[in-house]
């Protein structure tokens, strides 16, 4: 099997023991716990051997000496979605879901993410790096106002703020650098906001997305219940499936797999612009791949299941401790 193969699994003693890693000590880690303890509770609830763990202090140890098979990964942002824990795993050969090291690292990345749409030609919103805040006077001349100013490793629009005067820059710069990565300012895009759920290389149906708040930040993902959402997107068919072409071309782009996000734009002639690429999105009660995967005829339980199954990869381990036990059962 390859990145992009994934096993249809049936029993639930296929999958072993398995482990919900949730938590951690990133600026997300208030809802990885969310995440991680709603999926612990589906997969638990479907007869999976499921176990919760925060990844805090000596998990790694804990990993090993518990004897898990596979993990169910639930951590967000930095440590959890950057390639980091995917390492730690391929190193100790513990299978897990979702993007390898390289689509994770890329995907968490916004500048590298950004340089990477513009070299293979995915229409991305105009940007710029802002270098220091005595750089800001050129890049508010460069892109103009609005524009939007984000940390470049940064998710759940954690440190964004958008900016409507260039004099307020410098702040908005100061701001998105307390996160201690480089920073990203983005031109306003003026038009609909949508995202894109993927699935075993399949796009779930389009989401349309209407905050009440000046953009999408954090409040609006996880806590408001005014934020609109409209799956159907009511987009007509065919822009639903060239928006949704477009999606799966930026998540392969960087090497993404398994499941994810792709948000994007559409600007007011109609031209969608990619934003990011998330490679382990949230999976709470105003998450959007849940909410897409309804609309698609999958159940909570059902979706955590499916995302499990995207643990049955080769990524180069020597072994896949579930395989190699049923094989020796079979002799």
């Amino acid at each position: 099997m390859t990145e992009t193969d994934f096993r249809q699994v049936s029993d639930t003693a296929t999958f072993g023991r398995v482990v919900v890693l949730m938590g951690g000590t990133s600026a997300e880690r208030e809802i990885s716990l969310i995440t991680g303890q709603a999926v612990h509770a589906a997969l638990v609830e479907r007869g999976v051997d499921a176990h919760a763990v925060d990844a805090t202090g000596d998990y790694a140890n804990a990993l090993i000496d518990d004897g898990y098979d596979r993990v169910w990964i639930a951590l967000h942002g930095r440590g959890g979605e950057d390639g980091t824990i995917q390492g730690l795993l391929e190193s100790l050969g513990i299978p897990y879901t979702g993007s390898g090291v390289l689509g994770s690292a890329l995907g968490m990345d916004k500048l590298r993410t950004k340089r990477l749409f513009d070299g293979v030609g995915i229409a991305t919103p105009k940007w710029a790096l802002i270098e220091s805040e005595e750089h800001c006077r050129e890049v508010a001349a460069e892109l103009g106002c609005p524009m939007i100013v984000k940390p470049a490793l940064e998710g759940s629009s954690i440190g964004m703020t958008k900016v409507d005067r260039p004099k307020d820059l410098a702040g908005a710069w100061r701001e998105a650098s307390r996160y201690g990565s480089e920073v990203l300012a983005e031109s306003w895009v003026t038009g609909s906001e949508y995202t894109a759920s993927i699935l075993h290389n399949e796009v779930l149906p389009l989401i349309r997305v209407t905050a009440q708040n000046t953009f999408y930040d954090y409040q609006a993902k996880y806590f408001s219940d005014e934020t609109g959402y409209e799956c159907p997107s009511g987009l007509p068919e065919d822009k639903e499936r060239e928006y949704g072409e477009l999606s799966l071309q930026a998540f392969r782009a960087v090497g993404a797999s398994g499941w994810g996000r792709v948000d994007f734009m559409c600007d007011e002639a109609g031209n969608a612009l990619v934003l990011e690429v998330n490679t382990v999105p949230g999976m709470t009660s105003h998450s959007l791949v849940p909410m897409a995967a309804a609309e698609a005829g999958l159940d909570f339980a059902e979706l955590a299941w499916k995302i499990l199954e995207t643990s049955f990869v080769e990524r180069g381990f020597a072994v896949d401790p579930v395989d190699s036990r049923e094989d020796d059962d079979a002799a």
